[in-house]
């Protein structure tokens, strides 16, 4: 699932195959659909499979599941052609032993998540989203990248929640994470991507991400 690069971008919330082809163009080198059917992104698998076989080999392609159970993640591998599956909720760490694609576990990044608990989990990759949310209020977005420099110790980390244009190159500079992960903050209207948005996100993010490598080279 993970290529060999610099860094890693993931475009998530892909509803059609337009927005997928732009972004494998743009030169991200993921997408995930998201099969939560709450959710206003949600695809069917029928959609998610039909625009993956028009896309190439070497983009990896991700399946966003939610407080999923395993007959659903597994039913949905069964008709799309995954390349990894990303999950949050109360999975386990023996519940992410049986699929024969990547895993990613998903966490809430926030001030009181203790990494000390990824230690467990045997996987691909951790996805770190920033949470701003208490007791049912959404609060001012803070990021809590300190946090995801910690987590670093215990695999791949892909950082999200909040990324967008203008903060990306910050983010980068202050992880150097593995990866990045964008959906609103690329986005006309939820679902359907801003190419302007986006061609300038991952222009910025490839752009520092190769000067901090040199940068380090150097040092």
């Amino acid at each position: 699932m993970f290529p060999l690069q610099d860094l890693f971008i993931k475009i998530c919330g892909i509803t059609n195959l337009g927005d997928a082809e732009v972004a494998c163009t743009f030169g991200a080198n993921a997408i995930g659909f998201i099969f939560k059917k709450a959710n206003e992104r949600y695809v069917t698998p029928e959609r998610a499979a039909s625009i993956i076989s028009d896309l190439p080999e070497y983009i990896s392609k991700i399946g966003v599941f939610e407080n999923a159970n395993p007959q659903y993640i597994q039913s949905i591998l069964k008709q799309v052609p995954l390349s990894a599956v990303q999950l949050l909720g109360n999975n386990g760490p023996d519940d992410l032993v049986d699929f024969e694609v990547s895993v990613i576990k998903q966490f809430q990044l926030k001030q009181s998540f203790d990494v000390e608990v990824m230690r467990n989990y045997l996987v691909d990759g951790f996805l770190l989203k920033d949470y701003n949310n208490e007791n049912g209020k959404h609060l001012p977005k803070k990021h809590h990248w300190n946090i995801a420099v910690k987590a670093k110790d215990y695999g791949r980390i892909i950082i999200s929640g909040g990324l967008n244009p203008n903060n990306i190159e910050d983010a980068i500079r202050f992880v150097n994470p593995y990866g990045v992960d964008v959906c609103s903050g690329v986005e006309h209207r939820p679902g359907i991507l801003d190419k302007s948005l986006l061609r300038t996100f991952i222009s910025k993010a490839r752009d520092i991400s190769m000067y901090y490598a040199e940068d380090k080279e150097y040092d």
